[in-house]
């Protein structure tokens, strides 16, 4: 897989989603420096942990859950090396019973679909409807990659543009939580 890493938005955005180029028009306007990397869709770790490799970043697992009534939604950031527990996680955040958000629930809230969700979806939700956990580690590393609302592009960004700059924008707070992955 050829990775070429380039300093900002596409020259030419011919044939890019609306749903990217909102991405780059914010960041832009937000003032927020960004890599980019464009590639086949990234569908799994595999491929992630290859992009990760030209990024120079830690890429997240983005993970898209909801409660079993399915009134409270959840996108949880957490390093690639790391394994989710339900029952770790929701001990923390005092909600029971988490599973993975459907993918009609990611369009709606987040303007994604499997395989792209990231922290820049949140730029979508304008009702808050979407609460932000975050593993710890996640915010000691200088850069988080993340999609930009489509899996055929990541981008890296520094950790504090994203947790001072883009959310405090979207009006999104975070929750940081602590996961083992022990049982």
């Amino acid at each position: 897989m050829n990775l070429t890493l380039y300093h900002g938005r596409p020259a030419d955005e011919a044939g890019r989603l609306a749903k990217e180029t909102r991405v780059y028009d914010l960041l832009d306007r937000l003032g927020i420096s960004y890599d980019r990397v464009d590639h086949e869709p990234a569908m799994n770790m595999e491929v992630c942990r290859a992009i990760d490799g030209a990024l120079r970043a830690t890429i997240c697992k983005n993970l898209f859950l909801c409660n079993r009534q399915k009134t409270q939604f959840y996108l949880l950031m957490i390093p690639d090396d790391k394994v989710f527990k339900t029952k770790e996680l929701s001990a923390q955040i005092g909600s029971a019973r988490l599973s993975f958000a459907d993918a009609q629930a990611m369009e709606t809230y987040l303007d994604v679909t499997p395989g792209s969700v990231s922290v820049m979806g949140l730029m979508n939700d304008a009702e808050h409807r979407v609460r932000l956990l975050v593993d710890e580690d996640v915010l000691r590393g200088e850069f988080v990659g993340c999609h930009p609302c489509v899996n055929t592009s990541s981008l890296r960004l520094r950790t504090k543009d994203v947790f001072e700059i883009f959310l405090p924008h979207t009006g999104h707070d975070y929750t940081v939580v602590t996961l083992k992955g022990e049982d």
